[in-house]
């Protein structure tokens, strides 16, 4: 009989370090239920980050676990990942440790496909050295560091995601528990780099960053939570949806227009042609920004191929042992 894994067997006994009320508690408790869910015992999970916040978390886990080097999350985890293919691998970052110092690691990580589970926790802030800009803060954003405002265009995880040919992406929100937890579940069951990007509050340095689209008021009317093989629809009535307007996307409301649900696009995460899934991931403005899974695509992972070619190359050498191996080919005896 099967093990049956409840959340609390992934937390260990440390008390949380983070300030009251910031979003990366919620991306904690959802990352249990997640493990949880799959099944994956806590002994065949690794828990790794960089440096920042949100790298606290493998101390919170009751996994293996490595509090690695600033940046540097991706780089351990791809080493962990191919070393021992049989463990459930999570890499926890922040958009700090992951895009400015790390950005190279990621990118790699991502254009590579190894299979490790990353959580981007996007705050739009350095919040563990105290609130200076960070490679997500907006045009303009006044901090510590830009005390007259950034004079720089930001990452947009998913952009970078997908540029680096990324298999995998999706986008949550820390107070949207219920759909944040199926996110990593979805991550979790992905053969090949998951990255998950939750926007999540820093109440210290960036409180309400990410209020248009997390407002419990707002939300309805300024996101559109996509599931594949569902239509794009949105609203607090469920009225609105997106269709494609040549080229382009365009908010539509059912009824009005001329147009009617059968207009509305069905979300696709499996489709190989990334144009679709760009276009959605970049949606702002007077379109709805996109949550939920906007790409699940197949594709060969790393640390598979990499023991695959490993079996190839020793089925056509007959050495087993170092010693097998010093003494074949031609050798010479010196007296």
């Amino acid at each position: 009989m099967s093990t049956v894994y409840e959340p609390k067997d992934y937390k260990s006994d440390q008390y949380v370090r983070w300030c009251p009320g910031c979003g990366d508690h919620a991306a904690l408790n959802c990352l249990y239920k997640a493990m949880a869910e799959t099944g994956i015992p806590p002994y065949r999970t690794a828990v790794l980050s960089g440096i920042g916040c949100s790298s606290r978390l493998p101390y919170y886990t009751e996994t293996y676990g490595f509090h690695t080097i600033h940046g540097r999350g991706a780089a351990i985890a791809t080493g962990v990942k191919t070393a021992r293919p049989d463990l459930s691998v999570w890499l926890i970052t922040g958009d700090g440790d992951c895009l400015a110092i790390g950005g190279n690691h990621f990118i790699h990580a991502v254009r590579r496909n190894v299979d490790i589970n990353i959580v981007l926790m996007n705050n739009k802030i350095y919040g563990l050295t105290k609130g200076q800009y960070s490679p997500t803060s907006d045009r303009g954003f006044v901090s510590k560091s830009s005390p007259y405002g950034t004079v720089e265009d930001p990452f947009v995880p998913a952009e970078l995601t997908l540029g680096a040919r990324g298999t995998f992406f999706a986008r949550g929100l820390d107070v949207d528990l219920k759909n944040l937890t199926d996110l990593f579940v979805a991550s979790a069951k992905h053969k090949g780099t998951s990255v998950t990007e939750v926007l999540v509050n820093c109440v210290i340095f960036n409180a309400g960053t990410h209020a248009p689209v997390a407002d419990r008021e707002l939300r309805a009317e300024k996101t559109v939570y996509l599931r594949h093989g569902e239509k794009m629809l949105f609203g607090k009535d469920r009225d609105k949806g997106l269709v494609l307007d040549g080229l382009k996307l365009k908010a539509v409301t059912v009824g009005q227009d001329g147009y009617t649900a059968e207009d509305i696009l069905v979300h696709d995460a499996h489709e190989t042609d990334p144009v679709l899934h760009n276009m959605l991931a970049m949606m702002g403005g007077d379109l709805p920004v996109a949550m939920g899974v906007i790409r699940d695509v197949e594709a060969p992972a790393y640390d598979q191929s990499v023991h695959q070619q490993i079996e190839e190359v020793k089925a056509k050498r007959p050495e087993r042992t170092l010693q097998e191996m010093l003494m074949a080919g031609e050798t010479w005896e010196i007296k």
